[in-house]
């Protein structure tokens, strides 16, 4: 069936890439990955299709994506540089945390605004990183939204007050 054999099965990050955040982070990750799997575009180049298990990892500064078949058996590593995602991922970790407070002690309007411009960054990194991925793998507008949450997710640095 063409429209399960494009599609993602599975996703992993490498527990290495990232520490475990606060609440709202892990939960922002858990309905990333949630909604991938339910719903996803993603077809490697050449390939006559999956069902597919992704392993994300960040790798010396560079977003490194194991794509292997759910079944088993390597399909390809897709490695793209992060240094083009920096300015973004940046800009919308501010923006997030500022949402985050918002949610706290501001009144509806405020909270609106914020959420807009946070919508507007992650539309932008990911239409970026669909970009990077074109010539390699194709996915679909929402596939590319989540797979940038994973990637703002393997980003993350503890800040003060946020565990290990």
């Amino acid at each position: 069936m063409e429209e399960d054999a494009f599609r993602v099965a599975r996703i992993d990050l490498d527990e290495r890439s990232f520490l475990r955040r606060s609440a709202d982070v892990e939960h922002e990750r858990a309905v990333a990955i949630a909604d991938l799997l339910d719903a996803n575009r993603f077809a490697p180049a050449g390939h006559p299709g999956g069902p597919y298990a992704l392993r994300l990892s960040i790798e010396e500064n560079r977003l490194a994506i194991e794509v292997a078949l759910a079944a088993g058996g390597e399909v390809d590593r897709l490695v793209l540089p992060l240094l083009p995602f920096r300015r973004i991922v940046r800009d919308y970790f501010a923006v997030c945390e500022t949402y985050y407070e918002a949610i706290k002690h501001a009144g509806p309007g405020r909270i609106e605004a914020i959420d807009m411009g946070r919508r507007a960054l992650h539309d932008e990194g990911a239409a970026m990183l669909r970009a990077r991925l074109a010539d390699r793998v194709e996915v679909d507008g929402q596939t590319a939204r989540r797979l940038f949450t994973l990637v703002c997710v393997l980003h993350m640095r503890p800040s003060r007050g946020e565990g290990g």
